[in-house]
């Protein structure tokens, strides 16, 4: 994956392309095990931002992406489990520093599903 100078150069030379393309072209691509390639366009934006000297909060590994506690990197994606189940995992929790017990109501629109807290618990109290 290209990161820095080389990804700007690259997005430069390709102006006009297919973003589709341009991920692909600068590596942010992958084969799931169905065989299915996978465009990986947060990672590409956010190396792009990256070289460009943007620093977004939350970002703490090394290179600025986030890391979970196993020190992987975050992919903000995820999928529905064989049993039905939705996971978001503990290393996105603690980015928004949620607690056991926070309450929240499911929205549901437009093939998106949307949490939103349900008020606030005093902590710590």
């Amino acid at each position: 994956m290209l990161k820095g100078d080389q990804l700007l150069k690259v997005v430069k030379a390709m102006a006009g392309a297919n973003r589709s393309d341009l991920v692909r072209h600068c590596g942010y691509v992958s084969v799931r095990d169905d065989g299915q390639e996978q465009l990986h366009f947060a990672e590409f934006y956010g190396a792009l931002l990256e070289a460009t000297g943007v620093d977004l909060p939350g970002h703490n590994g090394p290179q600025g992406h986030p890391k979970s506690a196993l020190g992987r990197d975050l992919s903000y994606s995820t999928h529905v489990h064989f049993n039905g189940n939705l996971m978001v995992g503990r290393a996105y929790t603690d980015m928004l520093d949620l607690k056991p017990g926070d309450q929240f109501r499911i929205q549901l629109g437009q093939g998106q599903i949307r949490l939103v807290p349900l008020g606030t618990k005093a902590r710590g109290a």
